[in-house]
């Protein structure tokens, strides 16, 4: 069986970077290139040294099309508007696409679940294995425990996150909300500031916090009269997040279209 080439777009950033180095890593894959927007400092310049590793002789491009023909599925942590460009270009190419990008507007996101319908793609706010096993367990809390526990939604990350709350915690959120069989838009409250007034049952309450160079804390509290339950999942770097997205990659190989999330991919037998 052919290595799965895997391209990665936004190479040059954080998560980029660290998306490049896990490719390398991994058995069974092939880096097959990356990309930066046009004129970037970083273009031509060689993709693995940039990440860390020994050279590899593949430059960094600008040309996302080329990159997206050239494999079979690539990764995106980028920004709402690029990836919605993506996701038309991985429709067209028969590219199989792994989104990550947080902060996605109904209209970036109809055009993912437009892709789907073409080509696999696996979307996640957060692609570790952790995360994804804290979101069943706060479903489980919420419905378990009901409205006589309030909840509270808590995340930190460093100091260049632009969106918030994340879309992690946003996620924690929902999870929260469909345990309570309740819309989260209904019953979210994200900012208190002055004289609020009491607590509203059944509420979901975020408090954000950025600083410094945290990857992701993310801490969802139920609490009681006389007693509270914290369930928190912290990540110390970005592999966490890096490993689940080419774990994911690899995933969609054989794949029908469809929209699939990390849930699918830790499915039993899947």
């Amino acid at each position: 069986m052919d290595a799965m080439k895997i391209g990665i777009v936004g190479c040059a950033g954080r998560m980029g970077r660290m998306l490049v180095g896990q490719v390398l890593a991994t058995d069974g894959v092939d880096l097959a290139g990356g990309t930066e927007q046009p004129g970037s400092e970083f273009a031509g310049r060689d993709l693995a040294l940039l990440a860390g590793h020994a050279e590899a002789g593949i430059a960094i491009g600008d040309d996302t099309r080329t990159l997206f023909e050239a494999c079979d599925t690539v990764i995106d942590f980028t920004v709402p508007a690029a990836t919605a460009e993506h996701a038309r270009l991985a429709g067209e190419t028969g590219t199989a696409l792994i989104v990550g990008t947080t902060g996605l507007e109904a209209a970036h996101q109809d055009t993912i679940r437009q892709t789907a319908g073409q080509v696999p793609v696996v979307q996640a706010a957060n692609f570790s294995v952790g995360v994804n096993i804290l979101l069943g367990l706060c479903q489980q809390a919420a419905a378990t425990l009901g409205d006589d526990y309030d909840i509270e939604v808590v995340e930190m990350h460093h100091r260049h996150k632009v969106d918030a709350p994340s879309g992690t915690a946003l996620a924690l959120g929902e999870a929260a909300a469909a345990g309570r069989g309740v819309d989260l838009a209904e019953v979210s409250e994200r900012v208190r500031d002055g004289h609020t007034g009491p607590r509203k049952t059944g509420d979901i309450g975020f408090a954000t916090l950025r600083g410094g160079d945290v990857a992701g804390d993310h801490t969802v509290i139920f609490a009681g009269e006389g007693e509270r339950l914290e369930l928190t999942h912290k990540a110390g770097n970005r592999v966490v997040f890096a490993s689940g997205a080419v774990r994911a990659a690899l995933w969609t190989a054989g794949r029908p279209p469809g929209l699939y999330s990390m849930q699918d991919i830790l499915a039993p037998g899947s």
